[in-house]
C-alpha cells in the first residue's frame, strides 16, 4: 500500500488479496490486484492527489 493510505484501506486491501487467494485468482498476484483495487477506490473518492481516470474522462465528456 502506498504511504498516506488510511487504517481503513489498508484493511480493505488485506482483505481483498485474501479473497483473491482463497478464490484462486490471479495466481502469485494477489498483493498487485489488491493494490490496484484499492488505488482504484481512493483516486474515486479523491483521497489522492490525482482525480482519477474517470473524473477525467466526464469533464471531457461535459466539454
Amino acid at each position: 500500500m502506498p504511504r498516506g493510505a488510511s487504517p481503513k484501506r489498508e484493511r480493505e486491501y488485506k482483505e481483498i488479496e485474501k479473497s483473491l487467494e482463497k478464490e484462486g485468482r490471479y495466481k502469485g498476484r494477489e498483493k498487485e490486484v489488491a493494490a490496484r483495487i484499492v488505488n482504484k477506490q481512493r483516486a474515486k473518492a479523491g483521497e489522492t492527489k490525482k482525480s482519477s481516470s474517470n473524473k477525467r474522462k466526464r469533464a471531457k465528456k461535459k466539454s
